[in-house]
């Protein structure tokens, strides 16, 4: 019998419609929560993550669509979730990547990637905690990644919006570490910063790597070969096993739990 300590709660997850935060928008679900989501995709894969978040034991799941780049756009979604109802959850999970060298990489991508990946989590919190700290409870978590902590060549704007969100998510948590009680919950603020973990975009790197090492290679060799340059493990997360760290600090005896940054990163920053 799953734990349904999020009934009566409402949570959001952005980018929500694939991946892990699909996988966080059904543990959300699971645990009782009235489950907003938002994300691209097309009707049908709206639907399917919908329907994902609803048979996973949502009580009532939304999607809400909004362009991450445009703040009038989020102050909108945000707006129309507070009409459905108050928000105790939040988790900025939305986020792009584009892989060049700093003097190759376009204006627009820079502009892009930070807008969704850190600004965007800026506007929705903005907007949430507030109502947060007046209920006593609230919860913000924030996906940032391994490249929050320690860089890698090529990803500038990437390792920028990654260490910008880190930040962002100390400075809230210090603004706001006093509210709520022991009983109520209180208001944290956290990062959970992913490596690799196994997810479809992942699929044609593995496969590139597995063909490099001859005819006789397996997936797993292709996946050992492609985490053997960062991650020790030589094995990825689950977008369930990120849910799962999610999930447990949205409990109410995390509430002494704020402004940290959780790796799930198979070792790689502990090299």
């Amino acid at each position: 019998m799953p734990d349904r300590f999020l009934t009566s709660r409402t949570a959001l997850v952005t980018g929500s419609t694939s991946g892990i935060g699909l996988a966080i928008a059904c543990g959300l679900g699971a645990a009782g929560a009235r489950v907003a989501i938002s994300g691209l995709g097309t009707p049908e894969q709206i639907d399917t993550a919908l329907n994902a978040v609803r048979n996973a034991g949502a009580v009532e799941v939304r999607h809400f669509d909004a362009d991450l780049r445009e703040p009038e756009r989020i102050e909108a979604m945000m707006a129309a979730i507070a009409d459905w109802s108050p928000l105790d959850v939040l988790v900025n999970n939305a986020g792009i990547q584009h892989a060049a060298p700093i003097a190759e990489m376009p204006a627009q991508k820079w502009n892009d990637i930070l807008a969704i990946n850190l600004s965007s989590a800026f506007h929705t919190m903005r907007l949430a905690m507030p109502v947060m700290a007046a209920r006593g409870y609230g919860r913000v978590i924030n996906i940032a990644s391994v490249h929050g902590l320690v860089a890698s060549v090529n990803k500038a704007p990437y390792v920028a919006s990654k260490f910008g969100i880190v930040g962002l998510s100390k400075v809230a948590a210090l603004e706001y570490a006093a509210c709520g009680d022991r009983t109520s919950g209180g208001v944290t603020v956290n990062c959970v910063c992913p490596g690799w973990v196994e997810t479809a975009l992942i699929e044609p790197q593995i496969d590139a790597r597995r063909a490099g090492l001859g005819i006789a290679a397996t997936r797993d060799d292709g996946v050992r070969a492609l985490l053997g340059e960062k991650q020790p493990s030589l094995r990825m997360s689950l977008p369930e096993d990120i849910a799962s760290l999610v999930l447990w600090l949205c409990r109410r005896e995390a509430h002494n739990v704020t402004g940290a940054s959780f790796p799930i990163d198979g070792a790689w920053t502990a090299q």
